[in-house]
């Protein structure tokens, strides 16, 4: 455990920064460690790889036609990839979509030497921890072979060292949303994940076919910050969303008012004409 903190702790207090190497002073196992944005880029889906079963998939297998949130965390990890983890399924759970309803994970070791019983050990935790009916089939545990690791790590700029010193890798923390086709559409760094950020990268990668109308609206006000890795607030978009709002608001006040206006007039009418009729 010693280990794993003296190798972790600069990651964890380095999660946001600029890619590691540019950073004076840094221990060499982190020199060339970091997670570079590839947004866009297309992820290579013919990747073959095995399942927790054992199985051999592909990546498309793996996608469902739904948008992914791709996960690389090797299952040994003493430390940042259980934080890592951990943190998304906080955060799902606190999202209005289910895994293997909406969308999909795929969680891939970069560890070569890790086996499909250790990925199916990973699974059954955190799927107890998640909880939610229907997600051991969309919830996807990979390992593979160092060839199909390294494409899909390159694809996504997920740059990590191996430490032989202390038998561990060194690396840092986040996840890659994916859009059904496999393209990289949003990046979320930390090992805690705003389930707003989630909610609204999952929209987003989906091309809008999941999601209510509250969602619209909130990526209507809020805008992605590749450099943040996260949404922010569009202050004018948030302003012109109000004067909206408001003119709506104005407009059925209207309305209701005119129809108020018109029910006491009849009942006005009424009453003289029963008036009359009694006199």
């Amino acid at each position: 455990m010693v280990r794993a903190l003296t190798l972790s702790l600069p990651l964890l207090l380095m999660l946001t920064e600029a890619p590691l190497q540019a950073q004076p002073g840094l221990p060499s196992a982190l020199r060339n460690v970091g997670f570079d944005q590839k947004l866009n880029e297309q992820v290579p889906l013919d990747l073959a790889f095995k399942d927790e079963t054992g199985q051999a998939v592909r990546l498309v297998d793996c996608c469902g036609a739904k948008p992914v949130i791709l996960v690389l965390a090797y299952f040994r990890c003493p430390m940042l990839c259980d934080q890592v983890l951990n943190g998304l399924v906080r955060a799902m759970l606190d999202l209005p979509f289910d895994v293997g309803k909406e969308f999909n994970v795929i969680t891939v070791s970069f560890d070569p030497r890790e086996t499909p019983e250790m990925a199916a050990a990973k699974k059954q935790t955190l799927l107890e921890r998640y909880g939610r009916p229907g997600a051991a089939a969309g919830w996807h545990f990979l390992t593979g072979e160092e060839s199909a690791i390294q494409r899909l790590t390159d694809a996504v700029g997920f740059r990590y060292t191996y430490d032989a010193k202390n038998e561990q890798f060194a690396h840092a923390s986040g996840i890659v949303v994916l859009t059904p086709t496999g393209k990289i559409s949003r990046y979320f760094h930390d090992i805690r994940f705003e389930p707003r950020d989630v909610r609204l990268g999952l929209v987003e990668a989906s091309a809008n076919r999941i999601g209510s109308a509250s969602d619209q609206v909130l990526l209507y006000c809020f805008h992605y910050d590749p450099a943040e890795g996260k949404y922010g607030l569009v202050v004018m978009n948030l302003v012109r969303l109000g004067g909206v709002l408001t003119c709506l608001g104005l407009g059925i006040f209207g309305v209701v008012l005119w129809r108020w206006e018109r029910r006491l007039l009849k009942n006005h009418k009424t009453q003289v004409v029963i008036s009359r009729t009694a006199g």
